[in-house]
């Protein structure tokens, strides 16, 4: 079984960076997709990146693109998530999560294993 385990997360000032790191372990014979979501208060639980097994495609929600960075180190078994100009509207819980397929998934119910999330907090 797939675990996931974010770190990272934290309090930063508006228009500042974070850098959230998630460590896989479990893995057996596949390597997934593995994917970034968020959700805040009240808020149902978004998609944010993703990125494909072997690094070459990613995918953002247009509330994050051109800020936010999605990477994969495979001989650390690590995915990161790199927020540069972070906004008050990025506060939530991040988590990330893996999919088996393709990594265009942006539903909640299309990854497997989920992480249990780092609370990142924008202050405005």
């Amino acid at each position: 079984q797939v675990q996931l385990v974010e770190s990272g997360g934290g309090l930063v000032q508006s228009g500042g960076s974070l850098r959230l790191s998630c460590a896989i372990s479990g893995l057996t014979f596949s390597r997934p997709a593995m994917g970034w979501f968020r959700q805040a208060p009240g808020k149902e639980r978004e998609f944010v990146a993703s990125i494909s097994r072997d690094g070459v495609m990613t995918y953002y929600a247009n509330s994050v693109k051109g800020r936010f960075t999605i990477s994969r180190d495979n001989a650390k078994n690590t995915v990161s998530l790199q927020m540069n100009s972070l906004k008050a509207e990025d506060t939530a819980v991040y988590f990330c999560a893996s999919k088996w397929g393709p990594a265009d998934g942006f539903e909640v119910g299309q990854y497997a294993y989920w992480g249990q999330g780092t609370q990142v907090t924008v202050s405005s």
